[in-house]
């Protein structure tokens, strides 16, 4: 089983900062793992008060039912995590304000990528790093996984992503929260981080841009990219011969999520 080691997490001492409104709904951050997953949960945090965050876990599948008290409608509690489209996943978040966080698969196969080469991953694919394996190979194990070791691409959007569209979960890409961190003095801006603190059941105070500001602040990520160790070189962009094999393992999955 694989392990993450990350930093402290301090972003409780700037939630205290502000004054905040009590969740009057039951709000769950869902992800596609590599997707920007701190980015939103640090931002809407900042939104929400620290006794109504969920922190005695990262809800994921094999700890769902140890962490149902964080999906109860009398409790409120915002929550975040990596959960799969299953039957039993469905009824814990029949009654709460859902989320679903995507990254263009282009991009996502090269955050994988960096991540399975990071000293912050550590797990039975420790033997590929420090140049073991070309960085070629490392990008087609993050399109097609490894056996018994890594899931697929496919796999990981077809439950993570896609089995959630059509249903009251809301898809917010990552590519759109990083347009927008842009142009916070920009109506286009303030609409769209309206929309998303909406479906949290989050009002906008007057100070959101300060806060949004601190929550995506990259300082507060251990898996933002500069605040991984990685051991071989990632290329900036994707390979065209990568890119086809994503189309390849995913034929579809890119205009299903809005990328063509």
């Amino acid at each position: 089983m694989a392990v993450i080691v990350g930093q402290k997490d301090t972003l409780h001492v700037e939630v205290d900062r502000f004054e905040q409104r009590a969740l009057t709904s039951t709000v769950f951050l869902n992800s596609v793992p590599k997707s920007g997953t701190h980015l939103l949960r640090n931002i809407v945090r900042m939104f929400v008060p620290n006794e109504q965050q969920w922190h005695n876990a990262f809800i994921q599948y094999p700890n769902l039912r140890a962490n149902l008290q964080a999906f109860s409608p009398a409790r409120r509690y915002l929550s975040w995590g990596h959960l799969l489209f299953t039957d039993d996943s469905a009824l814990a978040l029949r009654d709460a304000r859902h989320i679903v966080l995507v990254r263009d698969p282009y991009d996502w196969v090269l955050a994988r990528a960096r991540f399975f080469l990071s000293d912050e991953f550590q797990g039975p694919m420790n033997h590929i790093k420090n140049g073991a394996a070309h960085a070629e190979d490392v990008l087609n194990m993050a399109i097609f996984g490894v056996h018994d070791r890594a899931p697929s691409l496919r796999d990981i959007y077809d439950f993570n992503a896609a089995a959630w569209m059509g249903s009251r979960a809301v898809i917010v890409r990552y590519e759109d929260i990083v347009e927008n961190l842009r142009r916070l003095e920009d109506p286009k801006g303030e609409r769209f981080f309206r929309d998303l603190l909406t479906d949290c059941g989050v009002d906008l105070p007057e100070d959101w841009r300060e806060r949004v500001r601190i929550g995506s602040d990259r300082k507060h990520s251990s898996t933002a990219r500069e605040n991984l160790k990685v051991t071989v070189d990632i290329p900036e962009t994707l390979p065209a011969t990568q890119r086809r094999l994503v189309d390849y393992a995913a034929p579809g999955l890119r205009q299903l999520l809005g990328y063509v």
